[in-house]
């Protein structure tokens, strides 16, 4: 079974629009669990753009699902995380001023970096994902760091698939096949959509979660929440 994770940062990027808690997050975060997600995702930046840290810590009482929270590893996200001990940390290479996540880890460049920081969450606990791109190499060394996961990044996919879906597929495929290979579990996110996660979903052997935000919330201005989490879950079945 492959769980869909809601990442609700766009809700968060539209209260913070007009200030007060219009719409509400924490209220968002308990209506994604309860119309079907099977976890939820925040990704909180330096700057607090859209999730604030005091998010982060109010989500967690708040839900029974899994919580997942993603983030550059600097000491202030990782002592956060520690304090917090969600189901996973995802950790994403991007600088501070990134609009969004957009390249994977280089495992062996960074192998030492990584390594010493997972084992940190790990002690406490936490299951941990790496964010990689379809490098067989990079996702061979991942598994030296010690990570649980790693999280394809997906937005190459998504970029492709209009054009020519075998393709755009067929990085992704061998990726999932060497990380299965190694005992890495599979997880994968950015610009997954009502188009293109089925045919991702099907051809994607031992994919585990998926995290999408982005789209799904845009989805849920014609949808409505409930209907597009419907949506969502019903692409991830066979």
């Amino acid at each position: 079974m492959t769980r869909l994770s809601v990442n609700i940062n766009k809700i968060a990027t539209l209260r913070n629009a007009r200030g007060g808690n219009i719409p509400n997050v924490l209220e968002a975060a308990i209506n994604c669990q309860r119309f079907g997600a099977q976890g939820i995702t925040v990704h909180p930046r330096p700057d607090e753009r859209h999730i604030r840290y005091s998010d982060v810590y109010d989500i967690k009482p708040i839900i029974t699902t899994e919580y997942n929270i993603e983030g550059y590893p600097s000491e202030k996200f990782i002592e956060l995380v520690l304090d917090i001990v969600p189901n996973q940390v995802t950790l994403v290479p991007d600088p501070p001023d990134a609009l969004t996540s957009n390249a994977g880890w280089d495992t062996i460049k960074h192998r030492d970096f990584l390594k010493k920081v997972i084992s940190r969450f790990q002690a406490k606990g936490i299951r941990t994902s790496i964010f990689v791109e379809t490098d067989i190499e990079r996702i061979k060394n991942a598994k030296e760091t010690g990570t649980d996961r790693v999280e394809l990044y997906t937005e190459p996919y998504a970029a492709n698939f209009s054009t020519n879906r075998e393709k755009a597929i067929e990085p992704f495929i061998k990726a999932a096949e060497a990380a299965n290979n190694v005992e890495l579990g599979l997880n994968a996110g950015h610009d997954l959509n009502l188009d293109n996660l089925k045919y991702f979903y099907q051809n994607i052997s031992g994919l585990l979660e998926v995290s999408i935000g982005h789209a799904l919330i845009s989805d849920a201005l014609y949808y409505g929440l409930e209907n597009t989490i419907q949506m969502y879950l019903r692409e991830l079945k066979n």
